[in-house]
This record gives C-alpha cells, sequence and structure tokens, in this order.
C-alpha cells in the first residue's frame, strides 16, 4: 500500500516499510558465495505444483520428495520417498537440456485421470506408478532427454508421446503395452506434435497436440522446418568438438511451415484442416478441441496484427473463422484461450487495457456463425495478468490482474454475468495455481522485500500457508526508495533506488543503473526478485543501484506497450535518462561522474546502446546482448521492427554492432558459448566492430552455458566479475584508472 509521497520536481520518492532488526540481532553480511555457491539463498521454492484430477489434492516436489497437500485441511504429507523417485525423476545431464528444461518448466509427473496413478518422465523413460501399492512400471521409451510431451489420454486407457518427431500412441490395457506411430514424420525437418524452439520460446506454446474429448482421436500441428536456416552451436570442450544443429528463423527468413491434422488413436489416414493461411510465414500459437467433433484454432499472421479464431470440423476439415482481433502496430502476446460448452473466454487488449472477453457460440452447430460479444467481463485502467481457470459448472473465470496498484497483482474471479470478487488481499504479487474441479487453489505471495510462500485456499479468508521461508531474517535487508518520475510527455514512470547504509555521510556515491528496458517484462514491481540480493550486496560495497521501467514494456497499458514499435533504444534510453536526471537532482550524494550500467538480454544490449550513445557511464557489463537484431529470431523481433527488407533503417539504428566505434566507457562483455537464445554470434560480431574501431574491451565466456548461465560454479563466477568490474572503474579514484 502507499504511504503519502513527498512532492519534488518532476520525482515523487514513496516510503517502502520493512521491518527493523531486533535489538542485539546478529546482522550477517552478504558475499557472492553466499548469494550464489550453495544453491538459491532463499532455499528452493517448491517445484511442478500439480492437482490431481478430483481437485482434492495439491502435489509438489521439494528436497527431491513428493509431498501431497490436502486441500480441505491444508495439511501436508510425504507422498513418494526421496529413494523412491529419484530413480522417476532423473533430469539430463548436458547443460543445454537441464536448461531448457528449467526455462520452459517442463514438468517431470503427470496425474492420471483416475486420481490413482502418475507418469514419471526420467530422462524420455516413462514410468507409471501406482500410489496404492508404491510401485512403479517402465512402460515407454521417447528416445529423448526432453521427454517430449508425455500426456495420458482422457479415459486413462493410453498415453501418447513424441519419439523421433512423430506422434505415438501406447495402449496400456492391453498385452505388452504395444505403440503405435500414429503421425511418422519420416523427415528430419518434420516436426509433429512437437514443439520447435522459437514456438516454445516466444509464443509461449507448450504442448502441439491434445487428445479429443473421447479419447479416439489426436490433433497435433505439423511444422515443416525445411526452409528455416540452420544455426550451429559449438561445444568446444571435447578433444574433437561437437556441433549442435539448430533450426532458428532469424528476421525475414522462412518460418517453419504448418498444418493443422487429426489422425486416430489406433492410427489412420490423416486429416488436414484446411486454413486461408499462409501456412509458410503465419503462425498457429494454440488449437484444441471444442468437442469431439470439432476443433478450435488461433491464427496469428506473421506481423502480429491480426488474430484470428477458427472452428474446423475434424472430420471433413472445413474449417470456419468464427472471431478475429486487429491492431495496427502489434497485438499483445498473450494468445491463451479457453473454450468450452457454448462460451469463448479470452484477453484483448482493444480498449487500451489487456481485459477479459466473453463471446459465445452456436452449441449444435459450432460453424454454423461467428462467435457473438456477449460481456466484457472486466473494464478499467489496469491490465489483465495471466488466466488461470475458467470453471464450466460455476461458470466464473479466475484470473490476476493488477488493478487497484500496477505494482501489485492480485486474484480476481469474475462471473460470466461479470460480478467479480478478490480472492487474495495485501499489498504485493499473487499469482494463483487454480485445481479445475473443487474450488481450491494455490496463492503463491511475495513482495518486493518478502520471498515467496505458498497457500493453499478454498476462498479468501480460508487459506494455509504450506511453505515459507525465513533464511534471509539474519541478513536485515534493506528496502530500496520507490519513486515516481514524469517521462517527456507526462507518462509515470515507476523506479526503485537502493542506497548503500549510510549514503548521506558520504561525499561521493557511485550509482549503477540495471534496467531490463525491453517488451513484455516488468521490472519495478511489488514481488520478489532474486536480483535483490546482489543489489544489497552493491550496497554493502559502497553502491546505489537504480531500476526503471521505461515505456515500451509490459504491464501498464496497450499505449505504454506499444511506444515499442519501431523503437528499440531511443524512447527507452529517453526515460531510462529522465529518471536517472531526477534521482541525481533529489540525491546529491549520488556522484554523477562515477555512473555504470549493466543488464541482460535485452537488458545487456541496452548497455551496448547507452554506451554508445552517451559518454556518462564509465563503466558497463552486457551479458547475453544482442548486437544486431537481424541476429534474433523472427517471432520476436518482427512483431516490433518489422522484417528487415522493409524497415532496414530500423535494425541498422537499433543494433550496437552498428555504433559500436562510439563506445565510450569500460565494457565487459559476458556470454555462454552454449546460449541456443541469444547466440554467442552477438558478442563475437560485436567484438569485430570494436576491434575495427580500435576500442579495448574485456571479455568473459562460459563454455556450453546457456542464456541463463545457471548453476552454483557459473553463477558464482560471473556475479564476482560483476561486482569486482565496478569496484575496480567506479570505487577507484578517477586518476587512478
Amino acid at each position: 500500500m502507499r504511504a503519502s509521497a513527498l512532492v519534488f520536481p518532476a520525482i515523487m520518492a514513496l516510503s517502502c516499510a520493512a521491518a527493523l532488526p531486533a535489538a542485539g540481532a546478529q546482522q550477517k553480511s552478504l558475499t557472492v558465495e553466499e548469494i550464489f555457491a550453495h544453491g538459491p539463498l532463499i532455499g528452493t521454492l517448491p517445484e511442478q505444483l500439480s492437482w490431481a484430477p478430483n481437485g482434492k489434492d495439491l502435489t509438489y516436489i521439494d528436497g527431491g520428495e513428493m509431498i501431497e497437500v490436502d486441500a480441505a485441511t491444508g495439511k501436508s504429507h510425504v507422498l513418494i520417498s526421496r529413494e523412491k523417485l529419484a530413480p522417476l525423476t532423473r533430469v539430463g545431464s548436458s547443460v543445454r537440456v537441464q536448461a531448457h528444461r528449467r526455462r520452459y518448466h517442463m514438468a517431470s509427473y503427470f496425474w492420471a485421470p483416475d486420481s490413482k496413478h502418475i507418469m514419471f518422465n526420467s530422462d524420455g523413460q516413462l514410468w507409471i506408478y501406482n500410489l496404492d501399492n508404491g510401485t512403479g512400471i517402465q512402460v515407454a521409451t521417447t528416445g529423448s532427454d526432453y521427454g517430449d510431451d508425455p500426456k495420458f489420454s482422457p479415459d486413462g486407457s493410453m498415453i501418447s508421446y513424441i519419439r523421433d518427431r512423430s506422434l505415438t500412441v501406447m495402449r496400456l490395457r492391453d498385452r505388452g503395452t504395444p505403440a503405435t506411430t500414429v503421425a511418422p514424420s519420416g523427415k528430419p525437418w518434420i516436426l509433429n506434435g512437437r514443439v520447435d524452439w522459437v514456438y516454445r520460446e516466444e509464443l509461449g506454446t507448450q504442448s502441439n497436440y491434445f487428445w479429443s474429448p473421447n479419447s479416439k482421436e489426436l490433433a497435433f500441428l505439423q511444422m515443416d522446418e525445411a526452409a528455416v536456416p540452420m544455426y550451429p552451436i559449438e561445444d568446444l570442450l571435447p578433444t574433437h568438438a561437437t556441433l549442435f544443429m539448430q533450426h532458428y528463423p532469424q528476421p525475414g527468413d522462412a518460418n517453419p511451415e504448418v498444418h493443422l491434422g487429426v489422425v486416430s488413436a489406433k492410427g489412420s489416414r490423416i486429416i488436414w484442416m484446411r486454413l486461408p493461411i499462409d501456412e509458410g510465414n503465419d503462425y498457429i500459437p494454440r488449437f484444441g478441441w471444442v468437442n469431439s467433433k470439432t476443433l478450435w484454432i488461433e491464427t496469428l499472421t506473421r506481423d502480429q496484427k491480426h488474430r484470428d479464431l477458427y472452428f474446423a470440423n475434424a472430420d471433413t476439415g472445413e474449417a470456419r473463422k468464427v472471431l478475429e482481433i486487429s491492431d495496427e502496430k502489434f497485438l499483445d502476446d498473450n494468445y491463451d484461450v479457453s473454450i468450452g460448452d457454448g462460451y469463448i473466454v479470452l484477453t484483448d487488449w482493444s480498449s487500451g487495457h489487456n481485459q477479459l472477453y466473453l463471446y459465445t457460440y452456436d452449441v449444435r452447430h459450432p460453424l454454423s456463425a461467428p462467435a457473438q460479444l456477449k460481456r466484457q467481463l472486466t473494464n478499467g485502467d489496469f491490465d489483465v495478468g495471466e488466466v488461470y481457470n475458467v470453471d464450466d459448472e460455476a461458470k466464473v473465470v479466475d484470473y490476476a490482474s493488477n488493478e487497484g496498484n500496477p505494482l501489485d497483482q492480485q486474484l480476481w474471479e469474475v462471473g460470466f454475468d461479470g460480478q467479480r470478487r478478490p480472492l487474495s488481499a495485501g499489498a504485493g504479487s499473487h499469482s494463483g495455481y487454480f485445481a479445475a474441479a473443487g474450488g481450491a487453489y494455490v496463492d503463491k505471495y511475495s513482495t518486493r522485500m518478502d520471498p515467496p510462500s505458498f497457500s493453499l485456499c478454498r476462498d479468501l479468508n480460508v487459506c494455509h500457508v504450506f511453505w515459507q521461508t525465513k533464511a534471509l531474517d539474519p541478513y536485515h535487508l534493506h528496502p530500496p526508495v520507490q519513486l515516481e518520475v514524469k517521462a517527456h510527455d507526462g507518462t509515470i514512470l515507476y523506479a526503485t533506488l537502493l542506497l548503500p547504509e549510510g549514503a548521506k555521510t558520504r561525499a561521493s556515491v557511485p550509482l549503477i543503473v540495471n534496467p531490463y528496458g525491453g517488451p513484455g517484462e516488468q521490472g519495478v514491481a511489488n514481488r520478489w526478485s532474486d536480483s535483490l540480493l546482489f543489489d544489497e550486496l552493491l550496497a554493502q560495497h559502497g553502491f546505489a543501484v537504480l531500476h526503471a521501467d521505461n515505456r515500451g514494456m509490459a504491464g501498464r497499458s496497450r499505449a505504454f506497450a506499444q511506444f515499442a514499435y519501431h523503437d528499440f533504444g531511443k524512447v527507452q534510453f529517453q526515460d531510462q535518462l529522465t529518471v536517472l536526471d531526477a534521482v541525481l537532482k533529489r540525491y546529491p550524494e549520488l556522484d554523477p561522474k562515477r555512473l555504470g550500467w549493466w543488464g541482460w538480454s535485452w537488458g545487456g544490449t541496452f548497455t551496448l546502446y547507452a554506451m554508445s550513445h552517451s559518454d556518462r557511464f564509465l563503466a558497463g557489463v552486457a551479458v547475453a546482448p544482442v548486437t544486431d537484431w537481424r541476429d534474433y529470431d523472427s517471432i520476436y523481433t518482427e512483431r516490433y521492427l518489422g522484417r528487415p527488407s522493409q524497415f532496414p533503417a530500423l535494425y541498422r539504428e537499433f543494433s550496437p554492432v552498428y555504433s559500436a566505434a562510439n563506445l565510450k566507457g569500460h565494457l565487459l562483455l559476458v556470454h555462454g558459448t552454449g546460449d541456443d537464445n541469444v547466440h554467442f554470434a552477438n558478442t563475437v560480431q560485436f567484438i569485430e566492430a570494436l576491434i575495427k574501431a580500435g576500442i579495448p574491451y574485456n571479455l568473459e565466456i562460459f563454455p556450453r552455458e546457456t542464456h541463463s548461465i545457471t548453476g552454483a560454479v557459473p553463477q558464482t563466477q560471473l556475479y564476482a566479475s560483476i561486482l569486482a568490474y565496478f569496484e575496480r572503474y567506479l570505487l577507484t579514484p578517477l586518476g587512478d584508472q
């Protein structure tokens, strides 16, 4: 909750409450090793929360055990011991596989429809565990460390998975559990039901095949990558280097050609849906079953300005458009759709904010007419976030939004009649995980200073905490100051400033700017972020740390987000400097001649942009930066900059490699050689530009590490290097550098 604000020219400082350490309490100081060398300092959060289909029990993985929480009482117990669980949940040994599974939250277990069996995915070996007798039986091998999307059929008699890029069905109740390849790939570049890298990364696609409600058929997306260029990711550690070839469409390249098919669970002729789309350019972000005879299919044009919903006859392939949404710049990238008996629920920001809409259609004849808007379920000066659950029987939608405060997130429920009620309370961030039946849900709650806690709830006033941590209590972390600054057009920009202890008594405090800056993210919010710990460490070493969200980022309306359209630097940098100048004016102890900047991914790109468009920053660290936007993937980049052939000037203006010769200050570049997201080539190309310009640089590479650079040893090394770099160039007197 906000307190009264003190008003200064162009800036407002808001109070941020924090508990003071008890008298006599021993305070621990942070170190890089304390934060990174022994796993998460706050402990490992509950992983892979999953509701049993009956809605009565919640399970999660904690410390190598499977824990079960009773929805009625909130009491928990060990469901599967560490000894029994270990062989069922092995994780791929390669850095790339482990990072992939973590990044995309790939589950290692799945409940059977009877709520009495669980399927485990152990490095692609599928086991079915019987909860009644406590035994597991291996039933299949997918042939992939990723596991390739195993599922139970709705009636529980079969499982399905992807093997060798082919959709496979196994009948559990037949002798020998025979497997049938129902949609064979036949070629290395054909993916039948398997999700490619770009769809998973940029469209949030978790699965590309689904069972029909009657368990007789499967709908699957076929992706033909024959025309998609391949990018080599080389492992240079072995004596004989190895190569992983990744299909990766860059801006202007051919996208995978997509087709949607339906095939019998017994294997037969595939029925292809006849969609009026450009199959080699356009996208199919989501699809599923309306009923056992009808599919729903969401399509997205390559320029991401037109989003259409089709119904299709599963027997004939006939398709009809039933709903369309368009935008002159680009659409919000939340493509989730919920479709039930006569209704469609989705989000759309055409009103100016992302809001919930309810549509209806003819249940008896879904293809007979377009869907009709029944009601806009939410409306106001706020954005709806994730939609968690749509309850068919109760006719309610459970969702999150920042209604009331753009820095908070609350859980809400709205009925199909438009009546709403809150499901959470308390300033901070609440995110939910809802049972499909029974009305129970998990509230994951945190604030800027409080790590996440997990509660099992049946209503706002009936919640039981089942996981929380006190691990940070001995450190007595200091809260940053919450700030508001007006951009040049009057838009409020939110920021936080963490000052070192006793800053006001110091004559000169160096300041490090650490924004993300890019679209799709909200960095300044009242929720826990592990980055707070490194900020605190920097403050203990004498630095002030500034975070600010500029226009073009997420969570603040369509207009706020669409500042990123055809602008990947100017408006963002202008806003960061506006906040910086307001902070320097308000806090004279901050030294304007000892400024640093660092960031990761888009934030790393932003670091290079800032240092090549200003001489104000003495030192900067760019981790995994995009240095030429032609090097990044097609879906993400074209949403904002269009295709390079259409807008070559934009790519040149906003790619730091073209302004490298103007770089000022001391630069540390950091990259993982196994990065399959922002390829290592970006850093190599930027170094080449620096060499040609005669500009010195520092480089730190992490062999085999992917975009996240995870693990205790690499992270300890990385953050120790960042700290040492800023100590060298910002704490040392200027004449000694």
